[in-house]
């Protein structure tokens, strides 16, 4: 199985104080699919896979209990207003330019650890913006 993960990055939550989110780029190159399981750092008490999903007018953040599936020659991103990573119950407030190491638990390829690099929090959805003013 071959998986890249790049960009990682972090960022402190504008709204819940002590939580923060976990992003990053992941292609599966492999030819079987995989699922990331479960997450964890030393940074927080717990971390979950979470999705977005929209009631209404409303956003709705809400774990992905059987974790985040990726079939083979797949890239999902995990960005803010999508799949994402929520470490809650910080230990210490995220601060721009850190490194969080993060343990990612996979069904298939194992554990992987990643140093996610703080940014700034931005608008929300300005992530998302700037990623589809990039050149492909």
């Amino acid at each position: 199985m071959t998986l890249e993960i790049s960009r990682p990055w972090a960022r402190a939550a504008t709204t819940a104080a002590g939580t923060g989110g976990g992003f990053f780029t992941l292609v599966n190159t492999g030819a079987e699919g995989d699922r990331l399981t479960a997450a964890s750092t030393a940074a927080a008490e717990s971390v979950e896979i979470h999705a977005i999903k929209v009631v209404g007018p409303n956003i709705k953040m809400q774990p992905v209990e059987k974790g985040l599936a990726f079939p083979a020659g797949t890239t999902i991103t995990l960005k803010p207003r999508g799949y994402h990573l929520l470490m809650k119950g910080l230990k210490a407030p995220l601060v721009v330019g850190a490194k969080v190491p993060v343990t990612l638990t996979f069904e298939k390829a194992g554990e992987r650890v990643v140093e996610m690099v703080v940014e700034a929090p931005g608008l929300v959805g300005e992530d998302v913006l700037n990623e589809s003013l990039q050149p492909k």
